[in-house]
């Protein structure tokens, strides 16, 4: 990976972290190549069982686009008459996205600061944010003539509602920490200071936790917004007899009965 992503495996947590706190964790293509990367080895490997996405320094979880970058890559497009600078969407974010939503196992975003057009995507992404009391949001993409991308316009709506999302995007501003966790973007707020202990130690409880049980319910989750429900519930039938096979419901059953706390196996 590059030094602008850092991954780490440890106890089946996997911590990946934005690198670039002197550009406020801007994603040029070096680091956007190596997060795209960096997701898909968490969502493939067996071993892991929970993800971190946090971000390094005080100041920015991401503040979307290298906009220094892309001014460059957009005078050589006009130059050689092509749009290969936008494919970044088709190339890096969407990738990341749907890693971060499809993986079969709980991502937990850490927000330190500022997550800003593609940041605050991948941080809608996960399943659980925990936010700094200094963090802000900003969809950002009007400011700059773009229209939404890294998920934003399927997640945003899903977690404020579709006529907050519209006005979010129509009208970017900075919603403070606070808003955010009233609105549901921020799942739990705490002091800047602890931020990166207190992020960690929600991932680590998924990690030692039920993990097909947790993917069951991020997949019923997605399905039941966008299907009947009927549709619904055959869904569910489906999806509690996956998690009801696992070793871990066995173990979980188990240890309910002995009084003791589970010990799960991931499987």
């Amino acid at each position: 990976m590059a030094g602008t992503v850092l991954y780490e495996v440890s106890d089946g947590l996997a911590t990946i972290t934005l690198n670039r706190p002197e550009a406020m964790n801007a994603l040029d293509i070096a680091t956007k190549v190596a997060l795209r990367d960096a997701v898909r080895s968490a969502a493939d490997d067996t071993a892991v069982r929970a993800v971190l996405l946090t971000a390094a320094g005080d100041r920015a979880f991401c503040v979307g686009q290298d906009l220094k970058e892309h001014i460059g890559l957009l005078a050589a497009d006009r130059e050689a008459g092509s749009g290969q600078t936008m494919s970044t969407v088709r190339e890096h974010y969407n990738p990341v996205v749907r890693a971060l939503t499809e993986m079969p196992k709980p991502v937990v975003a850490g927000v330190n600061g500022v997550a800003a057009g593609a940041g605050f995507g991948f941080a809608l992404a996960a399943d659980y944010r925990v936010v700094a009391d200094t963090a802000a949001f900003n969809t950002s993409f009007a400011g700059v003539a773009l229209t939404a991308d890294s998920g934003v316009s399927w997640t945003l709506p899903r977690v404020v509602g579709p006529g907050r999302a519209t006005d979010l995007l129509l009208f970017p501003r900075s919603i403070k920490a606070q808003e955010a966790y009233e609105l549901g973007i921020a799942n739990r707020l705490v002091p800047a200071s602890s931020l990166r202990g207190e992020a960690e130690k929600v991932a680590r409880m998924l990690a030692e936790g039920p993990t097909v049980a947790y993917g069951a319910i991020k997949e019923a989750v997605a399905y039941g917004l966008s299907h009947s429900l009927a549709e619904t519930l055959e869904k569910e039938d489906e999806l509690q007899t996956r998690a009801g096979s696992s070793q871990d419901h066995a173990i979980a059953v188990q240890a309910f009965v002995n009084k003791e706390k589970p010990k799960y196996l991931g499987r």
